[in-house]
């Protein structure tokens, strides 16, 4: 069980070699014509809206804004599932959370999506924490937006970057964490961190390699690797899970990396060197929330940072549910929780 779960933590953490295989592009199977996996609320508006991050990389958001609301208002700002596009779920997340009340910026990271940033899909620590204080940089200029009053939230691989630009950006008042993914670690360490020094070299050497082959190519070349185009049977749940979101109606979107392609094999080098959560602790005493599945392959993430991270803090693990639970089912995720946990830290 172990190594398949190791294969898929792979897959999505994007540390890959051996084999490549095609992701042919799939017909649109998403339910509506922009293709957004969600209703958009009778009582919210959705703005496509730009801006830029620190390194001058363009990135594309969705602004979500209640109507019926005047003055200034608390805001935040979301993105993830590692992979995923804000049609997915950061932009079901926004929809309820403006349906609450609040200012919501769902956003494409660098290099993925409709946001810039060239090669294609690559993933960085530093950039991706980047791109969360971009996005309160964008939401403090707006009107309707009490800057003294933002918060993240951060879902799957993006959980974690949250945590990290709440560390460092002290204009964060408030973080909170579903289905939370140390992408750091667990491309440094492996799943449960089982890697061994020696295959951490080997990886490391494969990887400088790789380095050779795109320069001469003059193009970082993708790893081709991503989820089955059909299931076989017998796979553990949460390729189950991950397949039933990213490749069905229920979550597929054209521009998810999750959905139709791969991370470029390099992805992985800044990643095993640059851990994310190594100043959690200096959150405090700005509050965080973490949320994860009780059956959660990724459960560990979550309460590990959890005991790291030092108070004001809350874990609530949801019972019998799933890593992709947290991504778009609405009778799971506890958006009243979270609306409770904003309101009274962004005020």
């Amino acid at each position: 069980m172990k190594h398949k779960v190791l294969l898929a933590v792979l897959l999505f953490g994007t540390v890959v070699f051996g084999q490549a295989k095609s992701n042919k592009n799939l017909k649109n199977m998403s339910t509506t014509a922009e293709h957004y996996t969600f209703k958009l609320s009778d009582n919210v508006n959705r703005e496509k809206v730009s801006f830029k991050n620190r390194y001058g990389i363009t990135l594309a958001g969705d602004l979500y804004t209640p109507k019926n609301k005047e003055g200034k208002l608390a805001a935040l700002a979301i993105s993830g599932p590692y992979g995923a596009v804000k049609e997915q779920a950061s932009g079901l997340y926004a929809n309820q959370m403006a349906e609450r009340g609040f200012v919501v910026l769902a956003f494409d990271p660098s290099y993925t999506g409709e946001s810039g940033g060239e090669p294609r899909h690559v993933s960085s620590p530093d950039i991706n924490t980047e791109d969360f204080s971009a996005a309160i940089d964008f939401l403090g200029l707006q009107d309707n937006v009490d800057r003294e009053k933002v918060g993240i939230i951060g879902i799957c691989g993006f959980g974690g970057f949250a945590l990290n630009a709440t560390a460092v950006d002290k204009r964060v008042k408030a973080v909170a964490t579903t289905s939370m993914y140390d992408m750091s670690r667990v491309t440094a360490q492996g799943y449960f961190d089982s890697m061994t020094p020696e295959q951490r070299t080997e990886m490391l050497e494969q990887l400088s390699a790789q380095r050779w082959v795109d320069a001469e190519n003059g193009t970082s070349a993708l790893s081709g690797l991503g989820l089955p185009e059909k299931l076989e049977g017998g796979e553990p749940e949460f390729v189950q899970g991950y397949f039933n979101y990213y490749k069905t109606e229920r979550g597929f979107h054209p521009r998810s990396i999750n959905s139709n392609s791969s991370w470029t094999v390099t992805t992985p080098l800044s990643l095993m060197n640059m851990p994310i959560l190594t100043y959690i602790k200096e959150i405090s005493p700005r509050p965080i929330l973490i949320i994860a599945g009780e059956n959660a392959h990724s459960r560990y993430f979550s309460e590990d940072a959890y005991k790291e991270a030092n108070e004001p803090k809350e874990l609530i693990i949801i019972p019998g549910k799933v890593h992709t639970d947290l991504y778009d089912q609405l009778d799971v995720i506890p958006f009243d929780k979270l609306e409770t946990f904003f309101t009274e830290n962004l005020k």
